[in-house]
């Protein structure tokens, strides 16, 4: 079987994205497992690289991804940052519509097959608004240059994978989004997700809402009346789904193989249990689109870009992990 194709767009070329792209592309096992295909400003990557102290391989090619090489940087260049202007770990509307760029193209290929998956690196939203890019992050970019609907969100650290039942609403709006047809559905597609990523027959626990999943009532009806009748009828049309559980111990027994993924009902239940097993190595999945796309979880770290101290150990997990996904789910898919 061929390696991977692996796409990486830069990311704001303000931040640690092209910072920590070129100290990934060096670090052992990347490019022995995957083709990288990099999209961005190469004298902007060049620099990146010298910051962080590493040569890695450049390969010039076009947007035609014909001439891929093994071994070997293969950077598509986009002419879209003055590096003269370029101030590290300031806000500027040219690195947010730098860093669109490179991920719009990254989708195109996607989409066109040209690339396996796509494992991103991190944007700022000041820079996208002052480049009067209207969306609020990358799920949500990707989601409408793909044209899918309500994509789905995975962490995975270690052995432990993390679904979101929720993402980004605050907490009294997820609790309200915590109803029967909703989880019942998501326990459908994250089923669904996890076989497209390999896993067979795959099990699903659904974290509970309240403190003991509320104790059949005492302090919270959210299980009894919402959730609990989700899961049963999953569970008799055959969906190995297993739950409500108690949020404090669920996350624990999934990481020691309980389950093949949890079920989290909001943004930070999810988060906290995953960044406590390994902050660096946790690492984002974006499924329900025509590809995969894994990313770092991190932001643009503007208080030490430029200066040669990030960290390349999430980027690394994510082609790693982008690589050990992208032929299972390709084959998967159809």
């Amino acid at each position: 079987m061929p390696k991977p194709i692996i796409c990486v767009p830069m990311g704001d070329p303000a931040g640690i994205g092209p910072e920590i792209v070129a100290a990934a592309a060096v670090s052992p096992g990347i490019l022995e497992n995957a083709r990288l295909v990099v999209i961005g400003h190469e004298p902007t990557l060049r620099q990146a690289a010298s910051l962080m102290g590493v040569e890695p391989p450049l390969h010039r090619i076009d947007e035609s991804c014909s001439d891929v090489r093994e071994g070997a940087v293969n950077l598509i260049h986009l002419d879209n940052v003055d590096l003269g202007a370029l101030r590290y770990g300031q806000v500027q509307a040219m690195c947010g519509q730098a860093a669109f760029d490179c991920i719009a193209l990254s989708v195109k290929l996607a989409m066109d097959g040209r690339v396996d998956a796509l494992a991103t690196t991190p944007i700022n939203k000041e820079a996208l608004k002052a480049a009067n890019i209207d969306y609020i992050g990358h799920t949500e970019i990707l989601a409408d240059l793909s044209g899918s609907t309500d994509p789905l969100t995975m962490f995975q650290v270690h052995d432990l994978r993390v679904f979101f039942l929720t993402r980004h609403l605050s907490l009294a709006d997820a609790c309200k989004a915590v109803t029967r047809e909703r989880l019942y559905n998501y326990i459908k597609r994250c089923t669904g997700a996890l076989k497209l990523l390999g896993v067979d027959d795959p099990s699903l626990a659904v974290a509970g809402l309240n403190p003991h999943c509320g104790e059949h009532g005492l302090f919270g009806d959210e299980e009894v009346r919402e959730m609990e009748p989700a899961i049963a009828q999953a569970q008799a049309e055959g969906y190995r789904v297993d739950g409500p559980r108690p949020a404090d111990s669920v996350f624990h027994f999934a990481l020691k193989g309980a389950w093949d993924a949890v079920l989290s009902l909001y943004h930070d239940q999810g988060h906290i249990a995953t960044k406590m097993v390994d902050f660096e190595r946790t690492i984002s999945l974006t499924l329900g689109m025509p590809f995969l796309r894994t990313s770092v979880d991190h932001g643009t770290a503007f208080d030490i870009a430029g200066k040669g101290q990030a960290s390349s150990v999430s980027m690394v997990e994510a082609i790693r992990l982008a690589t050990l996904y992208a032929p299972r789910f390709r084959r998967n898919l159809g």
